[in-house]
């Protein structure tokens, strides 16, 4: 194969990455709190000895798109939601993760938990600790928990210190390779969740744009091997 061909090949690995993103994205278009993933695509340009350079190009750079979410109002008690920045910090057997999504509740043992049963912390790193006997739970929009006017606790909301080291773990979770610090500029609202930030006309548009790119470099790879099999052809005669 001819560097023509190889160059087609990586756009076209680069292109069923990217629609796995996408497809992923709108699958998920109606989770809380998902951010909508996109792919960067790059270009590594060599110098042949003897020839023109050659041009190759990846995929393999993924970025999280932290446009706000739309709010919706559930009313429910441990329903939160964030307006601007920040992450929810909850707790998981392999550490501390970070998470839009804000439907939480109390475990059996008293713990604020999310619906896999993470436990929910403050930006200390500790539990929330909603007690049994507990009533009018409400939620400042700093995060502090408070029983009938009593604070029992302050939800953490933070931010990594660098987000080109946030890596996506599930659909709604993320991991910070280099920790995180509070928000100062983030409010919390209760009653509330974030719904995903996906925007599924636009997810579509470019899944069908892929689609062409794709097959346009599928023609021109079918066109390569026809020329090179005929070339083959009159070589060999």
């Amino acid at each position: 194969m001819d560097n023509a061909g190889y160059v087609t090949l990586t756009r076209q690995s680069g292109l069923m990455r990217e629609m796995r993103v996408v497809a992923n994205n709108i699958a998920n278009s109606a989770t809380t709190g998902y951010r909508q993933e996109g792919l960067i695509f790059s270009e590594h340009i060599k110098r042949v000895e003897a020839g023109p350079s050659l041009s190759m190009a990846t995929a393999n750079v993924r970025n999280t798109s932290l446009v706000q979410g739309g709010l919706t109002q559930t009313g429910g008690q441990f329903d939160f939601a964030i307006e601007g920045d920040g992450f929810f910090l909850i707790e998981t057997p392999l550490g501390e993760r970070l998470t839009r999504s804000g439907s939480f509740s109390p475990s059996a043992e008293g713990d604020l938990v999310t619906n896999d049963g993470f436990r929910v912390l403050d930006a200390g790193g500790a539990p929330i600790f909603i007690p049994p006997d507990a009533t009018d739970i409400s939620v400042a929009a700093d995060g502090t928990v408070s029983s009938n006017g009593r604070p029992l606790a302050q939800i953490g909301l933070v931010s990594p210190t660098d987000m080109n080291q946030v890596f996506r773990e599930d659909g709604v979770m993320f991991r910070s390779e280099t920790g995180t610090e509070i928000v100062e500029n983030g409010r919390i609202l209760q009653g509330f969740l974030e719904s995903s930030n996906v925007d599924p006309i636009t997810q579509i548009a470019r899944m069908i744009e892929i689609q062409r790119a794709y097959e346009m470099g599928q023609k021109f790879l079918e066109s390569e091997d026809e020329r090179i099999r005929n070339s083959m052809k009159t070589f060999v005669r």
